[in-house]
């Protein structure tokens, strides 16, 4: 038999559920998920091994119109997407109407390879509204073929699966076939402890926040971890640590369950917080987080 690999990469609005798409495919949380917009920051390559075939999925940012250059970097990973699929996985949700980049829409709709268009949170709606829909996206991307799912439930995922695999092209793995992605372990930490913040944190605050692991040793039955977790303000940094350091020790708490569920470790976890004034627009700090990758 022979054996197919290939990137498929999924792009969308923010928020539309591609994250909970990709680790619903990869069996693992790789993605960060949160009912907050603009969670993904990053590419994340999640892999998925079966004896004849590699899928490499590719969770993107959520297309936004750049506020900053953090933001422009995200965009950046997203046009990247566009350039290195074999598969593009268009996300939309029910209700709505269009792309919030005009450029990105006009590379789906002429896109020479093959588009599927997923309608997702299709629990949330009802059969009239969902024909709706689905007529209309027909006509707007009349490349795609299009699937009702719902992520979330897992309606209708697997057979979207089991499409990716047939449109993949004949190739050897890209990766070894025990790979689960091609992030190092603290990207993950750095990535727990930025969801617990999302989750616990209002306003301008997560947006703020960058989370450096300094440390990550890892003996027989324990890992200890030390990170560092950047504001932009004072302010903000005696928000993070909150009253007699309370905010704090709670990320540092719910992010410690979930990384000795993910490592399958007993979990050391230290948390501290700095400034780094205005780092979201500096270039230099920027890539020494692995934004830019120009």
């Amino acid at each position: 038999m022979e054996h197919r690999a290939g990137y498929v990469n999924i792009i969308g609005n923010p928020n539309v559920g591609k994250s909970t798409l990709m680790n619903a495919f990869v069996g693992e949380r790789l993605s960060i998920i949160t009912s907050k917009a603009q969670t993904t920051r990053h590419r994340i390559l999640g892999i998925v091994n079966g004896d004849d075939f590699q899928v490499l999925f590719s969770d993107t940012p959520g297309i936004i119109k750049p506020a900053y250059e953090l933001q422009n970097s995200m965009m950046d990973f997203v046009k990247s997407a566009f350039e290195d699929a074999d598969i593009l996985v268009y996300m939309v949700e029910i209700g709505e109407k269009e792309l919030k980049d005009e450029a990105f829409f006009n590379k789906i709709i002429h896109s020479k390879i093959p588009v599927l268009l997923l309608l997702n949170k299709i629990d949330k709606s009802n059969q009239e509204q969902l024909e709706e829909q689905m007529q209309m996206w027909k006509e707007k991307v009349p490349n795609a073929e299009i699937y009702p799912i719902s992520a979330l439930e897992n309606f209708n995922v697997q057979t979207v699966f089991d499409r990716i695999i047939e449109l993949l092209p004949v190739s050897p793995a890209f990766y070894p076939k025990d790979a689960l992605t091609d992030k190092p372990e603290r990207f993950f930490v750095n990535e727990t402890i930025r969801e617990k913040i999302l989750l616990n944190y209002d306003k301008e605050i997560p947006y703020a926040v960058e989370i450096e692991t300094e440390e990550f040793i890892e003996d027989d039955n324990i890992i200890r971890i030390r990170a560092v977790i950047m504001v932009e303000r004072d302010t903000q940094k005696g928000i993070i640590i909150g009253h007699k350091g309370a905010a704090l020790k709670k990320v540092g708490i719910q992010a410690r369950e979930d990384l000795e569920k993910f490592f399958g470790k007993q979990i050391h976890l230290a948390t501290y917080v700095k400034v780094n004034k205005d780092w979201r627009s500096s270039a230099y700090q920027l890539k020494r987080f692995g934004y830019n990758q120009k």
